[in-house]
């Protein structure tokens, strides 16, 4: 295995901002990971996948590992052979080329979370969700190496702590995920749960898997730009939750406020809807700006610093704070 030194992760990031890694790296297997880890004890470690998520504001002064982890294995279950399928994943596959695979042998779960960017790997992090699912919904299990021993350790699906685009991987950083084991189905029924998806299928009487699994590609394509013409790192901001009463005082302003009640008593809202309103849908400030079909999408139209990007993000915290009172935290990473 190879280290390079003042490694470019122009490359490495989906918005293509311009940075260098002290150090870099890309282990093929387990061995290798944990030699990097024991070789380099003391340098601060970034753990990069697709890069889909984060972006660069300076040079990281650290190691980046970028792991090559590649394969999957089905895992049959004698008892529940005709209706449950688990499947090891190895962290580095591609998440949508996985998606597929599943869409393809009809196994079920994973279907509405197709097109999103990234790797296997990435998905409990962020617990990744889109059109009413959320991975967290399908995982039985995460494997990673404790990135101070290098101890294997397995998480069960609780043990993971998984929240609303959060997970103990995202929050402790410690560490680094080598595999995910997802309990699906062999059997598909759809359940109408998001209003885009169940618009689109409307004219199909009984959607398929296969059907659903297109029409969340078609509905993506529209709102949201392809990170590889337009460098973008997918949903900005998380949308946010807030009290009650926080929404009937928006409502007398603003009565389409979209507002959906949680177990817990507070309501969840649009980002998007709040960017929109505050002014900032379809908005470009020199290279950087939203995009004009989903304002939750921050797009990149030719600038390498990072920092352009947090002073727009900024303006647009600024303006929804003083629209509304509603403080928008970033879903992104920004180093």
């Amino acid at each position: 295995m190879d280290y390079y030194r003042q490694f470019s992760l122009k490359n490495y990031n989906s918005f293509k901002t311009e940075a260098s890694a002290k150090i870099f790296c890309q282990p093929k297997n387990v061995e290798e990971l944990r030699r990097c880890l024991t070789e380099h004890p003391y340098e601060q470690k970034l753990i990069i996948g697709g890069g889909c998520n984060l972006f660069f504001t300076k040079d990281f002064d650290g190691l980046v590992i970028h792991p090559e982890l590649k394969g999957l294995r089905e895992i049959s279950d004698e008892e529940e052979e005709d209706e449950d399928i688990f499947i090891e994943v190895n962290a580095s596959e591609d998440w949508d080329g996985f998606v597929s695979y599943c869409v393809e042998r009809g196994f079920a779960g994973l279907e509405n979370l197709s097109l999103i960017p990234g790797t296997v790997g990435a998905a409990p992090i962020q617990n990744i969700g889109a059109y009413g699912a959320e991975v967290k919904d399908v995982i039985h299990e995460v494997v990673a190496i404790n990135m101070v021993t290098g101890e294997a350790v397995s998480f069960s699906n609780a043990e993971c702590e998984f929240g609303y685009r959060d997970s103990i991987f995202k929050r402790t950083n410690k560490y680094l995920i080598i595999s995910v084991v997802f309990h699906l189905k062999r059997t598909f029924v759809y359940t109408p749960k998001y209003f885009d998806l169940n618009k689109e299928l409307e004219d199909i009487e009984e959607p398929t898997i296969q059907d659903v699994r297109n029409a969340v590609i078609r509905v993506r394509q529209r709102k949201l730009p392809d990170e590889k013409v337009l460098p973008n790192a997918g949903s900005f901001f998380k949308n946010p939750y807030i009290s009650q009463e926080h929404v009937e005082k928006i409502k007398t302003d603003y009565p389409e406020l979209p507002a959906f009640l949680q177990k817990d008593g507070s309501v969840k809202t649009s980002a998007a809807f709040l960017i929109d309103k505050a002014g900032y849908k379809g908005i470009r400030i020199g290279n950087i700006g939203t995009y004009p079909n989903q304002p939750l999408i921050i797009v990149n139209y030719g600038s390498s610093d990072g920092n352009d990007i947090v002073r727009f993000m900024r303006e647009i915290q600024s303006a929804v704070k003083d629209t509304f009172n509603i403080e928008l935290e970033p879903e992104v990473r920004i180093f």
